[in-house]
């Protein structure tokens, strides 16, 4: 194996998570400049598509460190509490940009706090308990991801595909989930059923980045 490999306590799933930060640092730029280059960009349009740029980074960064570091176990457990919490901020941070440009105000602001605030009380519950059930914290990212079914309608606004891209993404963030809820396929010894679950969230990232750059920003 070499040696980079050997300094990761998860080499796979941390490398493969670090590849997914600088992805999207290379993303927040090139969002940033679609935004100067679109005419009439209102501030809060322009606030939530950067805000998921930056949720992206957090979550990816929290994660490649998480599986990375050798530190010692107390350390460990903080860093794991703050992977698990950046889900929820990945999933209210991917909502924003889309229910404050499809939905009506004040309908659009009102949904997007109810995420935020299920997201927090998410985060707390991850930050109080890391060891709840794996089922129980997965079926609570599959809701709250999938929460935009409550508002179909509000998808009628988007181009078909721009749905395909949400459609996508929502499928595969969901087929990763079941993945790592049911502990498999592990293919591998060293590629088992997280380091699979690892790519699906990567991929479902990528849908819903080009459908924020694509269709939103």
């Amino acid at each position: 194996m070499p040696r980079i490999f050997q300094r990761a306590r998860d080499p796979i799933s941390s490398y493969t998570h670090f590849i997914g930060a600088a992805l999207s640092l290379v993303g927040l730029a090139a969002m940033v400049i679609e935004l100067m280059l679109t005419s009439e960009q209102s501030p809060l349009n322009a606030v939530s598509c950067i805000l998921f740029c930056l949720s992206l980074i957090a979550l990816y960064s929290a994660s490649g460190v998480y599986h990375f570091s050798r530190a010692a176990a107390n350390v460990l457990v903080v860093l794991r509490k703050l992977d698990h919490a950046m889900i929820y901020v990945l999933i209210a941070g991917t909502y924003t940009p889309l229910l404050l440009t499809l939905l009506p105000a004040p309908h659009g602001a009102v949904f997007t706090a109810v995420i935020w605030a299920v997201a927090l009380a998410g985060i707390v519950m991850k930050l109080c308990w890391i060891n709840a059930p794996r089922w129980l914290g997965t079926t609570l990212y599959l809701l709250l991801g999938w929460a935009i079914a409550i508002d179909l309608p509000a998808l009628a606004a988007l181009p078909v595909p721009a749905v395909a891209l949400l459609a996508a993404g929502g499928l595969l963030y969901t087929a990763g989930g079941l993945i790592y809820m049911v502990g498999r396929p592990n293919l591998s010894e060293r590629f088992g059923f997280h380091e699979l679950f690892h790519l699906f969230v990567i991929a479902g990232s990528v849908c819903h980045y080009f459908l924020v750059l694509l269709y939103i920003a």
